[in-house]
């Protein structure tokens, strides 16, 4: 396993990080079991793990803490604040006052004394970042945290972000988690470059697309609407839809590439982010063991010049066809008021 140095905090980490979303109850409720898979991850070189609070509602941090017993020195430990966490209008959020309580209950089911990297999970337009990188720079300097960034953030909110902590003498984002994958680039276009001129790690989620990238869809055969991600997303796997045809001509495309270099499609998605130079690390979430025995031998996957340039013929770079679950949606998008002036005030005269 290659190690990379994480946003210019000297921290080493290797080119794979372990993600968890898949332990607890919404995937491999096991707790042994998914305690084997992040042992057989750290024999293999891994030595970044990501969670959340919010993964199964913080059983994922407790099966990682206790997973993680007697090896923490060796890891590289990330985690998550943001999306709610029970009933209550203050209980989620970006302001001072949830992160320092969050941050507290992460620590105790991580069974820690402090976290490597702690992230902002989505953006907060009701808090200003100022409250939030203020709130963060203490945590660093309480030790509790040893360094934070952003996750699904927009290019222009991490520049916002970066300017803010160097006006008021704050510490500053380190990193930025966002969804890449064969068919998710859109990326590419400035979140990625903005990393870069920053000086910030990239994590990188989703290789797999949310399944789609997986090697169970195929092009051209009936997709199993009933179960996992197709069932909660049917109108991503749809095949009949005809706003999926492009998505599922490049699947086929993809398929080849991968039967041309001897590899599976899946082997070919989690080696794919990791070609990137703004990349830091690419975050795989296995649920099963088998599913981490993939992930490693896509990690051992070199794609050459020919391939991504086929790669990109097929996808062309900074193109998005498939939009990762879970990927933020700005305010500016979504809420009606911030697309449409009042009726009465339309009229130019």
């Amino acid at each position: 396993m290659r190690y990379r140095t994480l946003g210019g905090t000297g921290i080493q980490v290797s080119v794979h990080c372990l993600g968890t979303m898949m332990f607890g109850a919404v995937g491999n409720a096991d707790h042994d079991d998914a305690a084997r898979v992040i042992g057989t991850a750290l024999d293999a070189g891994i030595n970044f793990v990501d969670t959340a609070d919010m993964y199964s509602a913080g059983e994922s941090e407790e099966i990682v803490g206790k997973a993680l017993a007697g090896r923490r020195d060796d890891v590289v430990l990330a985690t998550k604040v943001h999306f709610p966490m029970g009933e209550g209008p203050n209980r989620g959020g970006n302001s001072r006052r949830w992160i320092v309580h969050e941050v507290e209950q992460s620590l105790r089911r991580l069974r820690t004394d402090w976290i490597d990297l702690y992230q902002i999970h989505r953006p907060d337009y009701t808090t200003d970042i100022e409250e939030t990188l203020s709130a963060l720079t203490d945590l660093v300097r309480a030790g509790k945290i040893r360094a934070f960034g952003s996750s699904t953030f927009p290019a222009e909110d991490i520049t916002e972000a970066y300017h803010v902590a160097q006006r008021l003498g704050l510490q500053r984002f380190r990193t930025e988690q966002p969804p890449y994958s064969l068919v998710a680039r859109g990326i590419e276009r400035s979140v990625l470059p903005t990393c870069r001129r920053l000086g910030m790690g990239v994590l990188t989620w989703s290789p797999l697309a949310s399944g789609f990238l997986s090697g169970k869809v195929r092009a051209g055969q009936p997709v199993d609407m009933t179960t996992g991600r197709a069932a909660l997303n049917p109108q991503r796997f749809d095949a009949s839809l005809p706003e999926n045809q492009r998505k599922f001509e490049a699947l086929a495309q993809l398929t080849a590439v991968a039967e041309d270099l001897g590899c599976t499609l899946a082997e070919l998605a989690i080696a794919f982010p990791a070609a990137h130079p703004a990349v830091t690390s690419v975050i795989t979430g296995p649920r099963t063991m088998a599913q981490l025995e993939a992930t490693l031998k896509g990690a051992a996957l070199v794609l050459d010049d020919e391939t991504l340039d086929r790669i990109d013929a097929i996808v062309p770079p900074g193109t998005d066809l498939y939009r990762a679950d879970g990927a933020w949606t700005p305010p500016s998008l979504t809420e009606l008021t911030a697309r449409r002036r009042p009726p009465a005030d339309r009229a130019a005269e």
